[in-house]
């Protein structure tokens, strides 16, 4: 088994840098892992106007300096074109569709995805990738993102030349729906999702850190996520959904929706590709596949990975990460 492995400076198509005071923290953490990142809009206030799309990017980029940061805005059905363009302009590749209560602050989120059909005809026309929080408000908790396919297949039904993503995919059926669904249709997949199951949050004991939208849920649905991943597939990409959350969020009455794993989320992978013996696959999904479904250059920046155990701290910026106090065998050494 190699010792130490080279990676092209590895992308992050779906991370929460949240804001305020605790932004700075978490966009330094982020810059030390990725060389570009797909910030979300659900901030408070929201993400949803060309002036708070270039606002949020220079304060990320105000923190984190070296880091690359891609702009998404929250869907609404009252953008007219000329939004969307200063909003192009600002920064932003992407808008996100939020469905009514169903992970952080969608309170003012979706709840009949046919009212945003304006808005996504004129994403088409420009070339706006549509990314997809893909749950069914009010379906059982395990069956949200298997209930909210049938709007994912409307939708490239009536907008074939769409670019869309479903992010975060975590069933078996949401898997096989992105597959078969033509090239303009992919999927990001989360750390958390390859190695949890709903075992992991509910099981021997309650894990909130481990509490997150989508749940993680049967051993089928992780290995149909795993399969696709490790099968070399160019619809699956990374897209951390690192949602990190003070304890006080986390562990408390009404907990927080959220895993925090950007610090930690290429030494898991690796280790997880080490284990299928698919080290050669790792760089496409971590630097080619989602460059290339938005359409922008590959990263050319490689990193060095050594293997050598470290113990993940039980806090990284005030937040509990993915795999707190455990060992893991990969860590970062230098960029080369």
């Amino acid at each position: 088994m190699p010792q130490e492995l080279t990676l092209p400076l590895p992308d992050d198509f779906h991370i929460h840098l949240r804001q305020g005071k605790d932004l700075a923290n978490y966009a330094n953490s982020a810059e030390l892992q990725f060389g570009r990142v797909l910030a979300m809009p659900n901030t408070e206030p929201p993400i949803n106007s060309p002036e708070s799309v270039k606002k949020y990017k220079e304060e990320i980029l105000a923190a984190a300096p070296s880091l690359e940061v891609l702009l998404t805005f929250k869907l609404n059905k009252n953008y007219e074109e000329q939004e969307l363009l200063a909003m192009q302009k600002n920064g932003a590749v992407a808008a996100k569709y939020y469905p009514l209560g169903v992970t952080t602050n969608s309170q003012d989120g979706i709840s009949k995805i046919e009212d945003m059909y304006p808005t996504i005809a004129l994403m088409e026309k420009l070339n706006l990738v549509l990314c997809l929080h893909g749950e069914e408000p009010g379906a059982f908790c395990l069956d949200r993102e298997k209930d909210f396919l049938k709007h994912l297949e409307k939708i490239c039904k009536n907008f074939p030349k769409l670019r869309v993503v479903l992010e975060h995919v975590s069933s078996a059926e949401a898997v096989e729906c992105v597959k078969n669904l033509p090239p303009n249709v992919a999927a990001t997949v989360t750390v958390h999702h390859l190695i949890l199951t709903l075992n992991d949050i509910v099981g021997d004991s309650l894990r909130p850190q481990n509490f997150c939208k989508p749940l993680p849920k049967l051993p089928k649905d992780k290995e149909a996520v795993r399969t696709a991943v490790f099968s070399g597939n160019k619809k699956f990409f990374l897209g951390t959904d690192s949602a990190p959350h003070s304890l006080e969020k986390k562990e408390c009455l009404c907990g927080a929706a959220g895993v925090y794993s950007a610090p930690v989320a290429i030494p898991i992978l690796i280790e997880e590709f080490e284990k299928e013996n698919k080290l050669d696959l790792l760089s496409d999904f971590l630097s080619v596949f989602g460059s290339d479904f938005y359409q922008i250059p590959r990263q050319t920046k490689k990193v060095v990975y050594i293997k050598e155990k470290w113990q993940v701290p039980s806090t990284i910026d005030g937040a509990v990460p993915l795999r707190a106090g455990e060992t893991l065998e990969w860590q970062r050494k230098i960029d080369v």
